[in-house]
């Protein structure tokens, strides 16, 4: 089994779940997104039309409330209310409650801003 797959699985309901969803929303919001597993943590990639490579966003979970959130790169390039600097000059995170629907047209609007999309 490969390390990515063991980071995702390793964890317990319902976060598993919320990050496997996250997951599959993120691969599948553009054929040019892909997975890469670096730092401990999944990232992804997105592939630009020049054939460039950017790191948009990754997946982690807070250690206090032990909850997932995404972590935006550029996220200072990214507005969004949803997003949060907190002490992070370059990166912004959005918290995920795993008990809740994913806020999908959200995180579809962020990662299209990320990607430079719009």
């Amino acid at each position: 089994m490969k390390e990515i797959d063991n980071y995702f699985l390793q964890k317990e309901e319902p976060v598993r779940s919320c990050l496997a969803a996250l997951r599959y929303l993120i691969l599948h919001q553009h054929s040019h997104v892909r997975e890469v597993w670096t730092y401990k943590m999944p990232f992804y990639y997105f592939k630009k039309e020049n054939g460039t490579e950017k790191r948009i966003c990754y997946l982690w979970i807070n250690k206090k409330t032990n909850e997932p959130y995404i972590g935006i790169v550029d996220g200072k390039d990214v507005i969004h209310p949803d997003l949060v600097a907190e002490k992070r000059s370059r990166m912004k995170i959005m918290p995920i409650d795993p008990k809740k629907d994913l806020p999908v047209e959200k995180i579809k609007e962020i990662l299209r801003q990320a990607m430079n999309l719009e």
